[in-house]
């Protein structure tokens, strides 16, 4: 059952492609991404209006607002929620920044922001969209008057205006994948080729820096005091390879989660998922003995699996996307442990099996126990694998192969659970 060689190389276009995509989603974040994307909002509208608006309305998404509610934003004093996201961006945001909008703002930053807060009216709507990922905020300072408005992907400004003025209006649609390199391209069979065979220089600025930055969160989150602590609490229990994997993923979403400052690459527009996809086959690789080049090429794996599953489910959903990359890790490992095409197919069908509908009531502390729970499936999909057992077609939703059970989950998150959304924001809310 172990690899039975490398496969033939892709051809130059679609190679190019899967690399575009992992410098496309593996991004450099200060924060949570949903927190970040209101704050880089924000720092848009302040420049656009030429100085900190005296009220403001934020128009956003629920799944925005379930993603803001309840994380803590870096170098606030421990604030949550949207006000805070919002004043972190309007006081010391850098709009040039992107995704780092925050990465330079200081624990002394914080009694400006608490004062801003105190003396802004804001307000806070959650109208109906078609978009799951909306942030709209207008801002009035004087006889002035702004708006911007970022949809589908965290820095995608599709609209900017000032008194009266449209400054800025891109035609865009109502999909995650807006403006993005089109992923049809991906499947697990080229996925698995692209993975054994890229010249390694071509993927190390983007799952290089993502390993330096996504396992120096995860060592701080090990020996600091964050959250729930999920992490450390797994090494409790033993220090086997399998336990590490899951510990030291943990421990990152338990320091990102509760406000560390530190960077972290993302996946599929999460830091959550960065880390998932990443940590877990590196700290296998260490224990194991691999070297950095092999440690790169299972991580790639790792990643493009999660974003391939992701393509369907969408950024954000009542679907858990740290399970996704719990998948994800789940073969990068088993392509450690000697997996072929066949052995990742089966990992990616038994785990799916077993972790579909985990859901997502927003980021937080106990982001780092889901992430612990979709290594530890990814991990057991390719034992029962190496045992002769697998789920079947027909039985629930695995498909009749690895590509068809994919689609179907990504059905199940985009379509089937809308509902569950609803119900989960307005559990929240109320």
């Amino acid at each position: 059952m172990g690899r039975k060689g490398i496969a033939i190389m892709l051809d130059e276009r679609k190679e190019e492609a899967f690399c575009t995509i992992l410098r496309e989603e593996l991004q450099l974040a200060t924060g949570c991404t949903e927190p970040i994307a209101v704050a880089y909002c924000a720092a848009r509208l302040r420049q656009v209006l030429g100085q900190r608006p005296c009220r403001i309305l934020a128009e956003v998404s629920g799944n925005i607002l379930k993603n803001v509610k309840s994380v803590v934003v870096p170098n606030t004093g421990g604030r949550r929620g949207l006000p805070a996201a919002i004043a972190v961006g309007m006081v010391a945001g850098d709009p040039e920044a992107r995704l780092q909008v925050i990465a330079h703002v200081t624990e002394a930053d914080a009694p400006a922001i608490g004062d801003y807060l105190d003396s802004t009216d804001i307000r806070i709507d959650c109208p109906p969209t078609p978009r799951m990922l909306d942030i709209r905020l207008t801002g009035w300072a004087g006889d002035h008057k702004a708006v911007v408005h970022v949809a589908n992907n965290h820095t995608n400004i599709i609209y900017v205006e000032r008194d009266g003025e449209v400054l800025l209006e891109k035609p865009h649609s109502d999909s995650a994948e807006d403006n993005l390199q089109d992923k049809s391209v991906l499947n697990v069979r080229d996925i698995l080729t692209f993975a054994e065979t890229v010249d390694v220089s071509r993927i190390e600025d983007s799952v290089g820096r993502q390993l330096e930055c996504n396992t120096a969160i995860a060592r701080e989150g090990l020996r600091g005091d964050w959250g729930a602590n999920i992490g450390s609490t797994l090494l409790l229990s033993g220090g086997d390879v399998e336990t590490e994997a899951r510990a030291w993923a943990a421990a990152g979403s338990d320091a990102r989660m509760n406000g560390c400052e530190m960077p972290v690459v993302i996946c599929s527009g999460s830091g959550n998922q960065g880390i998932t996809a990443s940590v877990p086959v590196w700290r296998y690789g260490v224990q194991t003995g691999r070297d950095r080049e092999t440690i790169l090429r299972a991580v790639c794996l790792s990643d493009l699996i999660t974003i391939h599953q992701k393509t369907g489910i969408g950024r954000l959903s009542a679907y858990c996307g740290a399970v996704s990359a719990g998948v994800g890790a789940g073969c990068g490992i088993a392509w450690l442990r000697g997996a072929d095409y066949e052995g990742i197919c089966h990992t990616i069908t038994n785990a799916a099996a077993m972790i579909s509908g985990c859901i997502c009531d927003g980021a937080k502390a106990s982001c780092a126990s889901k992430i612990a729970m979709g290594v530890e499936t990814g991990i057991l999909g390719y034992n029962m694998y190496l045992r002769g057992n697998s789920f079947r077609p027909g039985d629930g939703i695995v498909g009749r192969d690895v590509e068809e059970t994919i689609r179907n989950v990504g059905i199940l998150a985009s379509q089937g659970m809308k509902e569950t959304d609803r119900v989960i924001l307005k559990i929240m809310t109320e």
